[in-house]
């Protein structure tokens, strides 16, 4: 009966062999997604288009979001295995077999989930802003370094062709010198500084209060801060970043950073774009437009623009557009050409998700990685401080400080609630 048994053909399925498109296990990368509410649901269902990526786990304090989430994976997938989280501390120490994840919580736990999550072995892509605080820019960096794990924030223009058109028209000097970069920074006149009155808390099972606050300062419970409600108080988020952490992204990509030394920012007043000048002569212009984040502006129309001018010429994209824009018709003439040259350099796909998976399995920085995201945050706190002190600051890139200004200094952190914050 043995030899008979051992005589029997071993059918292993194709997909186990990565045959018929499938991918072999061990080709696998296998996820959670911490925080599904409108963007995290998004990146979820693009992440799920994606063969390589065996997604297992969904965290959210909210019930509704998170059963929500698992019903996508588990319909996507065809099976109920998708497990369900409220804590992420406890999704990030009970599934060892997760090589990555996926956060898109509210920005107030995007640094801290950010660095758990790598301080448990885990590579990261973070939705943006990626931090409320130049310091917790700072532990993330120091995070991505020390447990050598890929980083990458969630700023997807920077992998999607009209913006990478105009980056390389400004990169490659075919503008001829930049002068002026305009980044579109849909500032909100200031965050409140109070708080909402008291509520009855829902059932923990339904969302859990303390969790949903982190380490933000504790605040009584009231319904308007769920579904985004938290976005316009201080405690909770950041004014210039939440939309300069991808414009300012955008416009530094253009640019050759590497003699850049420090940025002074120009105070001009409430509801007046920035003018911040950069060491090397560049003006790098925050630009404020009033009313809808479609209206038109001089510089672009749409949202999430840059703009890059040169002796030559300039080149503009925003969102919503069926190509770039440019001083002269003729230079978009090379569109075809350099997207394939920087896809050639670079070797990075046109899709933000793909270069992150690509990278956790090649182990290289992301196009967004670490210090392109402490970077462009520096520079949208910094001109959050320049306006909340109301004066001229003039801000150490390397050093990350003000010059000569210890309160503008004290402003670079806020304090971290525990137990979160250990």
């Amino acid at each position: 009966m043995g030899a008979g048994a051992a005589a029997l053909p071993c059918l292993i399925p194709a997909s186990a062999l990565g045959r018929d498109g499938a991918v072999a296990p061990s080709e696998r990368i296998v996820m959670g997604v911490i925080g599904i509410g409108g963007r995290g649901s998004y990146d979820l269902s693009q992440l799920l288009t994606m063969p390589e990526v065996q997604m297992v786990a969904v965290c959210d304090v909210l019930k509704r979001q998170r059963q929500a989430a698992k019903n996508m994976v588990d319909n996507r997938l065809g099976t109920k295995d998708c497990a369900m989280f409220s804590d992420l501390r406890q999704l990030l120490a009970e599934r060892t077999d997760v090589d990555a994840v996926l956060i898109a919580t509210g920005d107030r736990w995007h640094a801290l989930a950010a660095t758990l999550a790598m301080r448990a072995g885990k590579d990261v892509y973070c939705e943006k802003p990626a931090c409320l605080t130049m310091a917790q820019g700072q532990m993330v960096v120091e995070a991505a370094r020390r447990y050598a794990r890929v980083y990458q924030t969630g700023a997807q223009r920077l992998s999607e062709p009209n913006h990478v058109f105009a980056i390389e028209m400004a990169r490659t000097g075919r503008l001829g010198p930049v002068h002026t970069v305009y980044a579109d920074c849909r500032w909100r006149d200031g965050l409140r500084h109070d708080w909402l009155p008291a509520e009855p808390e829902p059932p923990k099972d339904e969302l859990d209060w303390d969790l949903f606050l982190g380490p933000s300062p504790w605040r009584p419970y009231n319904r308007g801060y769920l579904s985004s409600g938290w976005y316009h108080f201080y405690d909770f988020a950041t004014d210039v970043a939440m939309w300069g952490a991808h414009t300012v992204a955008q416009a530094l990509a253009g640019l050759d950073m590497t003699n850049v030394s420090s940025i002074e920012f120009e105070f001009a007043g409430p509801d007046a774009t920035m003018v911040t000048r950069l060491s090397n002569g560049v003006k790098l212009v925050l630009f404020r437009v009033a009313g809808s984040v479609w209206e038109p502006c001089q510089f672009w129309h749409g949202a999430c623009g840059e703009r890059f001018d040169g002796s030559e010429g300039w080149a503009a994209a925003a969102d919503g557009y069926a190509g770039p824009d440019v001083s002269s018709p003729k230079l978009l003439g090379e569109y075809q050409a350099i997207l394939a040259d920087y896809t050639a350099r670079t070797q990075r796909p046109l899709n933000h998700l793909r270069d992150f998976l690509d990278c956790v399995r090649s182990r290289r920085l992301p196009v967004a990685n670490q210090h392109v995201m402490q970077r462009a945050m520096n520079i949208c706190l910094a001109a959050d401080i320049c306006e909340q002190l109301k004066r001229n600051l003039t801000f150490d890139l390397s050093k990350v400080e003000f010059v000569g200004d210890p309160e503008a200094n004290r402003l670079r952190s806020r304090a971290m609630r525990a137990p979160f914050m250990d």
